[in-house]
């Protein structure tokens, strides 16, 4: 057993490196996480180590696959009924063309120009059309923005355009059988009777029986995706439908939604992105570095050319259009998530995947660093109140 808590104190003294770093540095704590995975195999890899502690252990294994699952939940979870409903329209246009565009354009880059085989392809067009809710989302807080109609039309195309990562990962590389029959039949059931039932439980229980609304949650979230893996799919992709269809159970208690957000990045997602970069092979990067650079552009090129025109149709002012575009060619989370799934399911390899998880981490910085630096449309935060002190301490709050 003191072989578990050493290595468990090993991968939580890293996530801690990670989160001091991410502060210092100003970059998402996520991003940070998976770049010291990344440094840390290649040190253990050139000091002649046979691998990094417990990272092919099976408590660690599920540990990340629960991080994964939770922070999906937390995605769809965060998505507000009313700003959906007053932004149908933009948030279906714009998350639409966000998914399809790069997911066309980077599948036609890894084909034709990469050369990788139509699997790995289809696999590189999926991880790549993602924007980052994680990203997009600390930029809006961090600057107010989630506060105008503006940023929170953002978030809403940013929803649909990872629902539609989400499904296309499902359909595409989900072997069909007769267990996915029966997958899609009790998820379908669950998602019809869940919010019913979530919100029966708070109303009886919640505040006298502990944490059961958080020990619901995770049976649900466990118990799909342990349907999910029988049936030869990924447990993320019914934990985002779940997140989605109880936001409002979510929603309606801010603190319970804080304490989520505690333990899945405080303890859970430190394991799922730290083991994501000690598989990312970076002496493949140093050796083909330009392999790197045609999925970045490929996928940053992609969006912008598929996104600007249509977001002109809905913002006039330039910045605006710009920032608008930049913020939906982000990639993180859904991303290395896909990859993950296609080096796990041996539908790319080990170097493929080191190439499609730096390009995610690239999308993550570059179009960020651009929109706020050239583009920030600074002009909006002239439309919303100052906030208080209480308010900025909550979702400062929210963060940690």
């Amino acid at each position: 057993m003191e072989h578990v808590f050493f290595t468990a104190t090993f991968w939580l003294g890293l996530a801690v490196i990670a989160a001091i770093i991410a502060y210092h540095l100003k970059v998402s704590i996520a991003l940070m996480e998976i770049c010291i995975g990344a440094v840390v195999a290649a040190l253990a890899n050139q000091l002649g180590f046979t691998g990094i502690p417990g990272v092919n252990e099976e408590w660690l294994k599920f540990l990340a696959s629960a991080g994964a699952c939770f922070l999906t939940f937390l995605a769809g979870a965060e998505l507000e009924p009313q700003v959906m409903r007053e932004k149908i329209k933009e948030a279906n246009v714009i998350g639409l063309i966000g998914f399809f565009s790069p997911f066309i354009g980077c599948s036609i880059v890894a084909r034709y120009v990469l050369g990788w085989d139509l699997r790995a392809s289809l696999l590189a067009g999926v991880a790549l059309s993602t924007t980052s809710i994680a990203v997009v989302y600390s930029v809006m807080l961090e600057t107010g923005l989630n506060r105008t109609e503006f940023g929170k039309g953002i978030l809403a195309a940013c929803f649909i355009n990872d629902l539609g990562t989400v499904i296309a990962l499902g359909l595409i590389f989900a072997p069909f059988t007769h267990k996915t029959v029966i997958f899609l039949v009790l998820t379908v059931l669950m998602l019809i009777f869940l919010p019913h039932i979530s919100n029966q439980i708070r109303t009886v229980y919640a505040g006298k029986t502990a944490a059961i609304r958080t020990k619901w949650i995770a049976m649900v979230l466990f118990g799909l995706g342990a349907f999910a893996f029988w049936a030869g799919s990924e447990a993320v992709l019914p934990a985002y439908l779940v997140g989605m269809v109880l936001a409002e159970f979510s929603i309606s208690d801010n603190f319970w939604l804080k304490r989520i957000r505690t333990l899945t990045t405080g303890f859970l997602t430190p394991f799922y992105f730290l083991r994501a970069g000690t598989l990312v092979n970076l002496s493949s990067l140093l050796v083909s570095p330009l392999i790197f650079f045609v999925l970045l552009s490929g996928k940053v090129i992609s969006k912008i050319f598929g996104l600007y025109p249509f977001i002109a149709i809905f913002r006039q002012e330039k910045n605006e259009r710009w920032f608008y575009t930049l913020m939906m060619s982000t990639g993180l989370t859904f991303g290395t998530i896909s990859a993950l799934y296609g080096l796990t399911n041996g539908i790319v390899t080990q170097t493929q995947y080191s190439f499609l998880v730096t390009a995610v981490i690239g999308s993550a910085v570059v179009p960020t660093l651009i929109a706020n630096i050239m583009f920030f449309p600074r002009h909006l935060l002239a439309e919303t109140a100052p906030r208080e002190p209480l308010e900025i301490a909550e979702e400062t709050l929210a963060d940690e």
